[in-house]
């Protein structure tokens, strides 16, 4: 099946890879960003932006709050579906599949890598609960800054998740509307990719 230099890869993490790498000369902001699906209790969905963080050949990773609605919802559900939009070149991609924490070590390390406010933030947010004004949310950060000065260790509601995918679907913008789309599936983790070409 003739893919073109844009899908020639065949491990789609190659090829999400690839984008992103252009992405970064071309996007203004955040070319890691990323909408990421769930849903609740009663099967209603929740989408929201995250930043992709990692990417292997086991998924990609994101970081957040464990006691968040979405740090709830994939403890719960175990599933997400994601979306990354590149309007500059006109290129998209999107995925599902199964969810779990990363490890400890994974979430210390890059907790570490995150500026001292950010790191401090995630002390002071009790992310997603109602709050009743921007002045009770500082003088948090400040708490958390008097008790852990410069080396704050990571919160235990605050770590990484991996979604492996068990389905990529990358698009890329066609005169006419008559784009070029790919979609690679597998049974499983353990199974091979296969790819096929969409109509747009």
């Amino acid at each position: 099946m003739e893919r073109g230099e844009l899908f020639s890869q065949d491990n789609p993490f190659s090829v999400l890879e690839e984008w992103m790498a252009a992405a970064a000369k071309t996007e203004i902001n955040d070319p890691n960003a990323m909408a990421l699906a769930t849903v609740d209790n009663d099967g209603l969905p929740n989408v929201r932006i995250v930043l992709l963080k990692q990417l292997d050949d086991d998924g990609i990773v994101f970081f957040t709050n464990y006691n968040s609605a979405k740090g709830r919802e994939l403890d719960t559900n175990r599933k997400a579906a994601f979306v990354i939009h590149w309007k500059s070149l006109g290129r998209q991609v999107r995925g599902r599949g199964r969810v779990e924490r990363v490890t400890d070590e994974v979430s210390d390390a890059y907790y570490q890598t995150r500026a001292l406010d950010s790191r401090l933030g995630a002390w002071a947010s009790d992310q997603t609960q109602p709050l009743e004004d921007r002045a009770t949310l500082m003088e948090k950060v400040e708490a958390a800054r008097q008790r852990f000065g410069d080396s704050p260790p990571r919160p235990p509601h605050w770590g990484g998740f991996r979604l492996t995918p068990n389905e990529m679907e990358f698009w890329a913008d066609g005169a006419f509307r008559l784009h070029d789309r790919f979609r690679w599936s597998r049974a499983s983790a353990e199974k091979d990719w296969q790819i096929k070409r969409l109509y747009p």
